[in-house]
């Protein structure tokens, strides 16, 4: 039976194209048992979407499996279990992570960080539906759904050699582009009130921090938006959230921001400045000097004379603005 996605969790939340259409296929690929493969930048939420299928029918077990954390001698055996006296230590029989997922979901995150000697046993389980355990002579059936997903071109991955086509072609039934968070910025306003709800207590944001959020090209996506959210609250007891609770980071992009504004504001006022005199002749281009000087005027203005800032903002180092007041006499 079909159950609500009104419960999808947070990095899903927005009215988006690019989310609706995510829900829609999550509401598809639920009803089926086919397996899908995420694709996506870390923090777009992967797990998110992966649980989100498994939920929309299957009653069975969410396994995750974290395919960059397997390394070593014993993790085939941590794949697919071992008989007694397979190895050294091996005392009594274990289970292994896909018989843990029978009936249910086994989620490989990182599917291309998944060594080749790996590779070639899920496979041989795709193909056979079987499963057997280091050390045993007999295999046994094994029914569950596989959901991967990577943060890398698996495509690319092949072409080099480094991960292995049939491999891939049986992963690839379905393919899932989770955008970053840059793709749908217009998601960020329902995302911060879902995180506030979450960590705060009544907290609000002002219209200058969501200004700021906005702007912000967010390189950890979701996750980095919701830690944000969670910073500023531990950070601020008060039921209003100002721009100096934000991150280092994020301050510092909002004052990139707001000197940049300035710096084309003056250069506008400058454009609108009238010439006086019978047949003005104005300059096609405003002398790069110039720009640069009012630039670096403005930014020094901006901070109140911190040249360390102002270097900051205008994206140069302090050395080299040092070098520019003195050739600009400033």
């Amino acid at each position: 039976m079909s159950r609500d996605l009104s419960d999808v969790p947070l990095a899903l939340a927005g009215q988006s194209p690019q989310v609706r259409e995510i829900l829609r296929k999550i509401e598809k690929l639920g009803h089926s048992s086919s397996p899908v493969l995420l694709l996506g930048e870390t923090g777009t939420g992967k797990e998110v979407v992966a649980r989100a299928i498994h939920r929309v029918t299957s009653s069975g077990p969410f396994v995750p499996i974290d395919c960059s954390a397997m390394v070593g001698t014993l993790m085939e055996s941590e794949l697919f279990g071992h008989a007694k006296g397979a190895f050294t230590g091996a005392v009594a029989n274990k289970t292994g992570l896909l018989d843990a997922a029978e009936d249910g979901t086994a989620f490989f995150d990182e599917i291309g960080e998944l060594p080749p000697e790996l590779q070639v046993k899920l496979l041989r389980v795709m193909q056979d539906k079987e499963i057997r355990p280091v050390g045993s002579l007999v295999c046994h059936k094994a029914d569950f759904r596989i959901i991967t997903a990577t943060n890398r071109d698996l495509a690319k991955e092949v072409e080099r050699g480094r991960f292995r086509r049939d491999l891939y072609y049986r992963l690839n039934v379905v393919s899932v582009r989770l955008p970053p968070l840059r793709e749908r910025k217009e998601d960020i306003p329902a995302l911060v009130a879902h995180f506030l709800a979450r960590h705060g207590n009544r907290h609000t944001v002002t219209p200058e921090i969501m200004d700021a959020l906005l702007c912000y090209d967010w390189p950890g996506n979701v996750r980095e938006l919701e830690n944000c959210v969670e910073r500023m609250v531990a950070m601020n007891s008060g039921p209003v959230l100002h721009a100096a609770d934000l991150p280092t980071g994020l301050q510092n992009s909002l004052l990139a921001t707001r000197a940049e504004g300035l710096a084309l504001s003056a250069v506008a006022a400058q454009d609108e400045t009238p010439v006086l005199g019978p047949n003005p002749d104005p300059p096609l281009v405003v002398p790069l000097e110039e720009t640069e000087k009012q630039a670096i005027l403005k930014a020094l203005n901006y901070t109140a004379g911190d040249r360390a800032r102002a270097a900051q903002l205008l994206g140069i180092g302090r050395t080299t603005l040092y070098r520019k007041l003195k050739q600009y006499q400033l």
